[in-house]
């Protein structure tokens, strides 16, 4: 790692060298949640420059903790794979992520909105059991965004993969969903419902998916730990 070590022999202050450079923790929390390219990293984590994001995953294989794996059926194509220390990481990024949520204010938290890593969130836990058999296309419009930044698209096969446009894929929007940023934030961390927040939250379109969205939409997975209630 390229930080000044804390040359105590302390096995936390050894892994402290390793794990607490800026951004080795979001990139580790992107690794254990599953995705494995280099551009899906990146969708991951959208304020870490590539250049960036290249460094910190030679030094986490230097450390032994990903390896970069060729595909055999795409040449020239790489993923970042966990080695078994790497998996053995799992249940230090979500204690922290536990933690976080119970402990770190929500105002704290919701000061920093990202659509982009919260629709990616979304598309990769979403959970297509409740959504009619085909194709189900939901476009998210956040009216507070510039336009740049309004438009979401998900994209749920209810037995195969769940994409994420942020252009129109021009399929036919089974369901709208009109509402800001800040509102649809809570509602993933767990911090309020689609129910309680019906005021703020627009649906439009096929009714059926509108009354199941709690349950298709899912939660962040820290959405589990409650937040601590203020004295």
């Amino acid at each position: 790692m390229t930080q000044p070590g804390y040359k105590q022999f302390c096995p936390l202050s050894m892994a402290a060298e390793l794990l607490c450079t800026r951004w080795t923790m979001v990139l580790l929390r992107e690794l254990v949640a599953g995705s494995t390219r280099f551009n899906d990293l990146r969708r991951g984590v959208p304020k870490m420059s590539p250049t960036l994001l290249s460094q910190r995953l030679k030094e986490l294989e230097v450390a032994g903790i990903v390896e970069r794996v060729e595909l055999k059926s795409e040449k020239g194509v790489f993923e970042y794979r966990l080695t078994e220390a790497g998996k053995d990481l799992r249940p230090v990024v979500e204690a922290m992520g536990f933690w976080g949520q119970k402990w770190v204010e929500a105002r704290l938290s919701l000061k920093n909105l990202d659509p982009s890593l919260l629709m990616w969130d979304m598309r990769r836990n979403l959970n297509p059991s409740p959504l009619p058999d085909g194709r189900t296309v939901i476009q998210f419009l956040y009216h507070d965004l510039p336009a740049s930044k309004r438009s979401w698209w998900l994209i749920v096969e209810k037995y195969g993969d769940v994409d994420l446009c942020w252009y129109d894929p021009g399929f036919e929007v089974d369901l709208y969903v009109s509402t800001d940023l800040c509102t649809m934030t809570s509602i993933w961390m767990g911090l309020t419902t689609v129910h309680k927040e019906r005021e703020k939250v627009a649906l439009t379109g096929n009714l059926d998916i509108a009354a199941k969205m709690q349950t298709w939409l899912g939660l962040s997975p820290f959405a589990v730990m409650p937040k601590r209630v203020a004295a």
